[in-house]
């Protein structure tokens, strides 16, 4: 027989749903048609022409906590030995101030966005993230194969980690931090690009009918995200060999 005295094992438990508005969310409001990385709050616009390719770079102010690091002139310098051929339709470059549920939720040193909305007009645009001094990197001790790869891709770039019980934890500097978006970061958001443009824009033709891009279009959103991400490394890495064997980089901070 039921007891109605006793204590629902359920109660103040996520069973009973308690907890769950308070669960750290990036915020979307239903009124807001822009996506959280397209809101900018304070914001430069710097427009350079690279290699005869028109860029438009979009800095946003940082708190006084973070940085961002790269310069404006090291991407453009970068951007200077990525092929031509692979700059398709790209125009924006976005230094990003991330909020500070976004740093502890979703953490990123960078993405690509295929059609980025700003100023009321749409683009493909590469964003990199300004970074927290004051914080730093966790990874959990047991690594599936990717994460581990990645792990000893941030090792490269020159992250000191220490190990422990609980994992490996490594202090932000700006020098490696700039070692990991400007050499590795912004080529493979390329990389994701360059698949992108191979497989939805560069097939195009002239006054094709608008189903057809539809059509290589979800054929390209329905690409496994490991091969999505198998892709855009291997283009890192073969670029990035290719320029390091050419002595073109590493190169000193240009401001």
């Amino acid at each position: 027989m039921r007891n109605p005295i006793r204590r629902n094992r359920n109660i103040g438990t996520s069973k009973q749903g308690h907890g769950k508005n308070n669960r750290l969310t990036i915020p979307s409001p239903c009124l807001v048609s822009r996506s959280f990385f397209e809101r900018l709050d304070d914001y430069k616009k710097v427009e350079k022409v690279i290699n005869g390719h028109e860029f438009t770079f979009i800095i946003e102010r940082t708190r006084s906590s973070t940085r961002h690091a790269c310069s404006i002139e090291d991407i453009e310098n970068m951007i200077k030995l990525v092929p031509t051929k692979d700059y398709g339709l790209l125009k924006l470059i976005v230094l990003r101030q991330p909020k500070r549920k976004e740093e502890i939720i979703s953490p990123v040193w960078g993405r690509l966005i295929y059609s980025y909305e700003f100023e009321n007009d749409y683009s493909p645009a590469i964003i990199l993230e300004a970074i927290d001094c004051n914080k730093k990197i966790h990874w959990k001790k047991s690594l599936i194969p990717d994460d581990q790869a990645e792990l000893e891709r941030l090792k490269a770039d020159g992250h000191q980690f220490i190990v422990d019980k609980r994992g490996y934890t490594a202090k932000f500097k700006m020098n490696t931090v700039r070692n990991t978006q400007l050499y590795r970061t912004l080529l493979h958001e390329f990389g994701h690009y360059v698949h992108y443009f191979e497989v939805v824009e560069r097939p195009a033709k002239e006054e094709e009918e608008f189903e057809e891009w539809e059509k290589r279009h979800d054929f390209y959103s329905k690409i496994p995200v490991d091969v999505k991400e198998r892709y855009a490394h291997r283009y890192a890495d073969l670029l990035l060999a290719k320029l390091k064997e050419q002595n073109l980089v590493p190169f000193e901070r240009t401001d």
